[in-house]
């Protein structure tokens, strides 16, 4: 039978047929072709937005082959060679038909489909003719039917022998009016919203939601022709994305919009992990460094996002603006060190983060020249929006600077020369609470652009993020505002000015023991990242960091938010004070407890750097209790064969301090714990 394959195990205008195996009999085969033939009938009923004629009369001619099939299943001989090898071709050749139909009519795909249309319309006329030639071989004589099928079989194999299948002139018009509206745009000049809506009413979008699925198709093409490095069709497929942002941003301003996507609805929120300080990141892709270069600016790239902007002819620096005097790389080896430490430390595989977190330096910037002038002229419009519209609008508005902005540093860079944040930090003190979550959460967006927390910052947006953080009117809002300050906070400079701010930690203490799990998560990152500013120690200790985390850590079953509360408490365990605090919160035993029965790697690793902070900054009472532990040692010894480098090395020097303890106190702890738990680890 034929190979069931589902849409998304296949990429468009690809043809996986499967050729009927050697020695399948003539009737299990003229049943599977009889299914695929019905299968390919019952698009009749479907919207074909482009190759209607062609569709048409493809359809036409399986139907009364399928007349034909159906007249000889009883009595199809089973011992002539050319039968089988008719009906085979027949059978791959009709597998292709109904995919080409599926892609014809494939949500999302319309526009890409109208663009492909010469190849579509080829495709349509290669597989007609192959038909024709499998019927030429098929012995019609020596089957058991009527004149008047025959006569319909030769008429089809003639027809189809004969078949234009041409382009139709509709379509062919359609594509000329958007190649007229994509060059309007590369010329700086925008096109008249009538030409652009014929466009639209030909192929049948005429809702924002149907218009955002053409948009998520195309980004989706994309991707995968940057994955394959095969980028080609990248600038058409960019000028189409372009072009159609604009029209679900203009166009469709007044139309029902939203929650068509999990992956860009309001349901699914960004969740952030303390494994990724921006230190290490590169500015350009935002992903961790795997191989640091530094410029002749002083600034330092990771050398795949660097080599990809100087190969599109960019001499200036990415960051700094200035123009490079030389556009050698030099190996920046003390960072590339520090990188490898600091996943070493953490269980982080450079090669695994860098596959789940798609590279978008080749974002940086457009790929096609239309699509640029075509995010200018819509982030204008926005922006204007944000100042001057309805609340309606302002909201609608913010929802589209969230998808524009959400995997593209171009568009987040065109968006902040609109002045968008200014009145987006208005925006998130509203009463309404879909206003302040889209405001808030394309806010987020633009953070993680060096500008864009620039102008946070300078405009007071850190008074309007914490009110927010505070008292925002949906949980989801305070969550992403907790993720702003993140990114806000990676600067050395606001990360000092953040942490001055008497509000910010305990309004982040308060979302973890209150928030959720998202919530939770974030809140501990941000905390994570203030933290990297030593200053900050002191403050998250006043605001009660320590025993919301231990009480999270007691009552939370999800492994990748208690490994970052342990990150935290990790860090906060270095200094005495921390340590003194870790204590006073009955840690300990929840300590423990995470190291025997996580299965992080990380969570592991933090929990004994924990133990032995403890260790040396409170002395021999916490001692005692780890050396009566007697679970202890074999997890210990288990990690200095399984940890990293660095937890190796701590675990090595924590065992030496338990093994110190027992070799020279009397005291009555150490009396009760057999001695035989110990070896050597000199």
């Amino acid at each position: 039978m034929i190979q069931r394959l589902d849409r998304n195990d296949r990429r468009i205008l690809t043809f996986p047929a499967v050729h009927p195996c050697e020695g399948i009999s003539p009737s299990t085969l003229l049943n599977s072709l009889i299914s695929l033939s019905h299968d390919i009938c019952n698009y009749k009923s479907k919207f074909f937005a482009t190759q209607r004629k062609n569709v048409r009369e493809t359809i036409r001619q399986v139907g009364i082959l399928l007349i034909f099939f159906e007249e000889i299943r009883d009595h199809v001989p089973t011992n002539r060679d050319s039968i089988v090898l008719c009906f085979a071709e027949l059978h791959t050749t009709f597998q292709k038909i109904k995919f080409l139909l599926d892609d014809c009519t494939r949500e999302g795909a319309k526009t890409w489909m109208l663009m492909k249309s010469h190849s579509v319309a080829g495709q349509f006329r290669v597989l007609v003719r192959t038909v024709a030639t499998a019927l030429d071989v098929l012995p019609l004589d020596s089957l058991n039917v009527s004149r008047e099928i025959k006569e319909l079989v030769l008429m089809v194999a003639n027809q189809a022998q004969r078949a234009k299948l041409e382009l139709d002139p509709e379509d062919e018009e359609a594509v000329k009016r958007v190649i007229l509206i994509m060059n309007q745009f590369e010329n700086k000049f925008e096109p008249d919203h009538c030409v652009i809506k014929k466009f639209l009413d030909y192929l049948g979008i005429t809702t924002w939601t149907q218009c955002h699925k053409e948009i998520k198709f195309l980004e989706d093409e994309i991707n995968f022709e940057c994955s394959e490095n095969y980028e080609r069709e990248v600038p058409m497929l960019s000028g189409l994305v372009g072009l159609l942002s604009y029209c679900r941003g203009i166009l469709f301003e007044d139309s029902i919009y939203g929650n068509t996507d999990q992956a860009d609805g309001t349901s699914c929120l960004e969740t952030l992990s303390c494994l990724n300080p921006e230190d290490f990141r590169c500015p350009i892709s935002l992903e961790l460094m795997t191989d640091p270069v530094t410029v002749s600016t002083g600034q330092t790239y990771d050398r795949t996002s660097i080599q990809k902007w100087l190969k599109s002819g960019n001499l200036i620096c990415p960051k700094t603006g200035e123009k490079l005097q030389s556009i050698e790389l030099v190996p920046n080896s003390t960072l590339l060190k520090l990188i490898q430490q600091f996943c070493a430390d953490n269980g982080i595989s450079l090669a695994k983060s860098r596959k789940k977190n798609r590279d978008i330096s080749r974002t940086i910037l457009p790929g096609n020249p239309a699509a640029a002038e075509a995010v200018k002229f819509l982030s204008e419009f926005l922006a204007c929006r944000l100042y001057f519209g309805s609340d309606q609008q302002k909201t609608k508005a913010a929802y589209e600077i969230r998808l524009l902005a959400k995997s593209n540093i171009f568009n987040r860079s065109v968006l902040i020369e609109a002045a968008t944040i200014p009145a987006l930090l208005q925006m998130v003190s509203t009463n309404d609470p879909v206003m302040q979550e889209n405001s808030v959460s394309a806010l987020l967006k633009l953070s993680k652009h060096s500008n864009g927390k620039k102008l946070i910052m300078e405009n007071g947006g850190l008074n309007s993020i914490l009110g927010v953080l505070k008292n925002g009117l949906k949980l989801e809002s305070k969550q992403i505002a907790a993720a702003i300050i993140f990114y806000v906070s990676s600067p050395r400079e606001y990360r000092k000015l953040i942490g001055e701010n008497p509000e910010v930690f305990p309004a982040l203490v308060e979302l973890i023991e209150y928030g959720t799990s998202c919530g939770k998560k974030n809140a501990i990152v941000a905390i994570f990242g203030l933290l990297l500013s030593h200053r900050n120690h002191e403050r998250a200790l006043g605001a009660g960091t320590v025993p919301a985390l231990v009480n999270l850590l007691a009552s939370s079953d999800k492994y990748e938010l208690n490994t970052d509360a342990l990150a935290v408490l990790a860090t906060l365990s270095e200094r005495t004070e921390g340590s003194f605090a870790i204590l006073e919160a009955s840690a300990l035993p929840i300590i423990l407890s995470e190291l025997q029965n996580t299965s992080s790697r990380a969570g592991k690793e933090y929990c004994v750097s924990i133990l032995w902070s403890l260790c040396i900054n409170s002395g021999a009472e916490v001692i005692a209790a780890l050396v009566r532990e007697q679970a202890l040692m074999p997890i210990l010894y288990s990690l200095l064969t399984e940890g990293t480098s660095q937890a190796k090395k701590r675990t090595r020097c924590l065992i030496k301090i338990l093994q110190r303890f027992c070799e020279t106190s009397s005291s009555i702890f150490v009396s009760e714990v057999p001695q035989e738990q110990f070896i050597d680890v000199r």
